[in-house]
């Protein structure tokens, strides 16, 4: 990958971000900030808080295959690279079978977006795909720059790195910046449950060590505890260095709660 992410940046819902806090997150020393929630084809949020800041990278976290055309998310990679250059990721993924009436064989689908990415010339170098299991994490160290796995653990990191070789990995990591554990897990398990309904995470999980009681909704204390890190910020920085150790080369840091004052808290702690 040619564009520098760092090695932490913020992993936000779209409509959640604004110019305002873009430029705050710069200015604490984050690298990235990963637009989350299927943004649209047009890309105007990412091109909105690239305006509004100077050299922090933004991604998209990801654009939904079967939501956004390629042919429209291609002019608008094009549009925005030629504003600013090197500083814009476009971050791709397949959703779920759950969440997308027309969802059909997505690895084919995948391919087939990232033939009309190349034949509309955007470059291989800044487009990750979200990617969990090894076909995919395979199609992403061939027809991508990387990685962008989401919902996952040190674990999952370790496993990803052996398939993807030298190529970028960028887990996502959720954290709750709350040293009351009770309320801090409920805080994660507001969140977490919400993904349990959705086989491709549950799978993915009870490949890398938790069992079908801990994915069951709303999940067990162990499973949250390990996508939801909570504690004091070095307590979560830790827990963000243990994928560095196991691979990663970037971590998209997701605060659950109210976002803005848990970026503060952890930045010092992240450097």
């Amino acid at each position: 990958m040619t564009t520098s992410l760092g090695k932490t940046g913020i992993w936000q819902i779209s409509a959640q971000l604004d110019p305002e806090l873009a430029a705050e997150v710069e200015k604490l020393g984050y690298g990235t900030i990963w637009l989350g929630g299927s943004p649209p084809a047009d890309l105007a949020i990412a091109e909105q808080l690239l305006d509004a800041t100077r050299r922090i990278t933004v991604a998209t976290g990801i654009v939904n295959i079967w939501s956004a055309a390629p042919g429209p998310v291609a002019e608008s990679f094009h549009r925005i690279n030629a504003k600013h250059p090197g500083r814009f990721v476009l971050g791709i993924g397949a959703g779920h079978r759950e969440m997308n009436d027309d969802y059909r064989k997505p690895y084919q689908a995948l391919v087939d977006y990232l033939d009309v990415l190349d034949a509309a010339g955007v470059a291989q170098s800044q487009r990750v795909l979200a990617a969990l299991g090894p076909k995919v994490l395979e199609l992403a160290r061939d027809r991508a720059a990387g990685a962008h796995p989401y919902l996952t653990t040190p674990g999952h990191t370790r496993h990803a790195r052996a398939i993807l070789g030298d190529t970028l990995l960028a887990p996502e990591q959720k954290v709750v910046v709350d040293t009351d554990p009770q309320r801090a897990r409920e805080t994660g398990r507001d969140i977490v449950g919400r993904y349990l309904q959705l086989a491709n995470y549950t799978r993915n999980l009870e490949r890398h060590g938790f069992t079908a009681e801990d994915v069951t909704p709303p999940g067990s204390d162990r499973l949250v505890d390990a996508l939801a890190l909570h504690g004091t910020p070095e307590q979560i920085a830790r827990g963000i260095d243990a994928h560095l150790q196991a691979g990663a080369d970037h971590v998209a840091v997701q605060v659950l709660g109210d976002p803005l004052p848990g970026y503060r808290a952890l930045a010092a702690a992240l450097r």
